[in-house]
């Protein structure tokens, strides 16, 4: 995309003229014209080549016609083939060949018609001071007994000329006929049929501009006035910009037709070959065909409200928005950018913020402990001192306030339920795990077990304080199946309310609004975590919604593959 930089006033010496420039459809219809013109001319000048060659096949042929009459006439045959030798030329002007030929050239309109005898001696001419002499023009062709039209120039001029023998009865030839046309008369015939060429010519022009001009309004409208430099640049900028950034673009034409999709959307949608696809035959997720079908906002109107979607295995924030030119609708444009790494981020940061707040909690244990030391020996109690030293060893310098402990073996569970024992018990909370808590193995698949259980305790936590009973708990039960982990979290809360288990695992519901009262996940956080539960084949499910005064809801999780059975702490 071109940037243009705007220098200061006083850095500019002299004003440079603006070129005018001329559109890419003004272009277009000049040389569309000009092509028009080109082939209107060309047109014309074969239809008049034609036109030419076509007068003079017809007036050759009406020459022939007149030779070949006259060649028949038996007066004409009679003295031609009486004849001794050639008459003097005062009895060929009145001799009866001169007479007839005259004649039929008045009647024909030709240019001559002449009569010789088998030597090429003529005995008839429009000129009579001709008469007597051998003809101009090659008399061998009709005297052998072919009959020719051909173009010739005599002492008449140029002219279409046909040649007859003229033959006795037994066939001998005694002379021959010659009937010519002047080419002029082609000429004058031919320019009497300009005007309805140069008509034609001038119609088919005038259809070819307004043609040019309407597929020019046509192009400009679906071009949107951009000129082929700009509409280079675009597709140019389109790939960078599509297959270069980091999120997944679906480009929608009015009708709903997919007519741009990057790569990154066809990863995170699940999509194969959508271009030219209604979206809604594409099998998308409905939350995102309600966004598609009702956007938020439009380019013009800056940043639209981005939702979060899950698709597969997959978080996504979505946005949808209108995009205009103009007056012109071009349809919508759907960005989608994956989420998942950055919820996975966040869990494990909360894990992280978890402990750090069980280690702040304990900062003051051990300056308390540090205190008695320091005092122990400043009054010289230094066996006191040892003594003291030797039982923190003993006992350990972190106690987590979680009931139960004892019964975990697994560093990583219990580090990470005794940091959200400290967090809960800072809420005036108490954690503590069941009676029945049994988990042989190591955990190995931590991401999973901190998602699934930590969204489960923490929802549970937050029902506890939320809760009408003053005695807040929550209960945790771990059992392994093998590699699989059985997981049930209970609360001294409220339960969740009627009107919210339909929407309980649905994006979006929230138990941190008390007016509405919508489920028990904060956000994704029950939808995340029933969906990375079912990705191995667990699940996440409401054992016992709860009372209005207590008990809270149970929840219950079965998580696959977590554990490593042969790394068991109890060996």
């Amino acid at each position: 995309m071109a940037v243009r930089l705007a220098v200061p006033g006083p850095l500019l010496t002299k004003a440079k003229p603006v070129k005018h420039r001329v559109s890419f459809a003004t272009k277009m219809l000049l040389q569309q014209v000009l092509v028009i013109l080109l082939v209107v001319g060309l047109a014309t000048g074969v239809y008049a080549w034609l036109s030419y060659q076509r007068l003079t096949a017809e007036v050759g042929s009406k020459s022939l016609a007149v030779a070949q009459s006259i060649s028949e006439d038996s007066t004409l045959i009679s003295t031609l083939t009486s004849a001794t030798g050639t008459p003097r030329q005062e009895v060929l002007q009145s001799g009866p060949i001169q007479q007839l030929a005259e004649t039929v050239r008045g009647r024909t309109d030709a240019l001559f018609i002449v009569v010789t005898d088998a030597d090429g001696i003529r005995w008839s001419h429009p000129n009579p001071r001709v008469l007597g002499q051998l003809v101009s023009t090659s008399p061998d062709a009709a005297l052998n007994g072919d009959e020719i039209t051909i173009m010739e120039t005599g002492t008449l001029g140029p002219s279409v000329r046909s040649k007859v023998p003229v033959r006795t009865a037994q066939g001998h030839i005694v002379g021959e006929v010659s009937v010519g046309y002047s080419t002029a008369d082609v000429r004058d015939a031919l320019v009497s049929s300009i005007p309805p060429i140069v008509g034609v010519g001038v119609a088919a022009l005038l259809l070819g501009v307004l043609g040019s001009s309407f597929l020019g309004r046509r192009l400009r409208a679906h071009t949107l006035g951009l000129e082929p430099e700009e509409i280079g640049a675009l597709v140019q900028d389109q790939e960078v910009v599509l297959h270069g950034v980091e999120e997944g673009v679906l480009g929608l034409s009015p009708a709903g037709l997919v007519t741009v999709c990057n790569t990154k959307a066809q990863r995170l949608l699940g999509l194969h070959d959508p271009i030219g696809v209604h979206y809604a035959r594409l099998g998308l997720d409905p939350a995102l065909l309600e966004l598609i079908d009702h956007p938020h906002g439009s380019l013009e109107e800056g940043p639209a409200t981005s939702h979060q979607l899950m698709a597969g295995q997959s978080i996504l924030l979505v946005s949808v928005r209108r995009v205009h030119r103009g007056a012109h609708d071009l349809g919508s444009v759907v960005m989608v950018r994956d989420r998942t790494d950055v919820q996975a981020l966040s869990r494990q940061l909360d894990a992280v913020g978890t402990l750090t707040s069980a280690l702040r909690a304990q900062r003051h244990e051990f300056a308390n402990r540090l205190h008695t030391v320091s005092g122990f020996l400043e009054l010289g109690y230094s066996d006191e001192a040892a003594e003291y030293l030797r039982s923190t060893l003993e006992t350990g310098p972190l106690r987590y306030p979680l009931e139960n402990a004892q019964l975990l073996t697994d560093t990583y569970l219990l580090a990470f339920l005794g940091a959200k024992s400290t967090q809960a018990a800072e809420k005036g909370v108490t954690l503590r795990l069941g009676e029945n808590t049994v988990v042989r193995g190591l955990v190995t698949d931590a991401h999973s077990a901190t998602t699934v259980l930590g969204n489960l305790v923490d929802n549970a936590i937050t029902a506890a304080v939320q809760g009408s009973n003053p005695d807040r708990w929550v209960e945790i039960e771990l059992l392994s199946d093998g590699p699989a982990l059985h997981v049930t979290v209970a609360d001294s809360g409220d339960g969740i309310a009627a009107a919210s288990r339909q929407r309980l695992f649905e994006d979006g519901a929230s138990s941190t609004s008390p007016v509405t009262g919508v489920g028990r996940g904060e956000g994704l956080g029950l939808a995340l975590a029933r969906q990375l539960a079912r990705l191995d084949g667990g699940d996440v499910w409401v054992l016992f919604p709860g009372a209005p005064e207590g008990p809270g809801a149970v929840f219950a999780a079965r998580l696959e593959d977590v554990l490593d059975c042969a790394k068991d702490t109890d060996d």
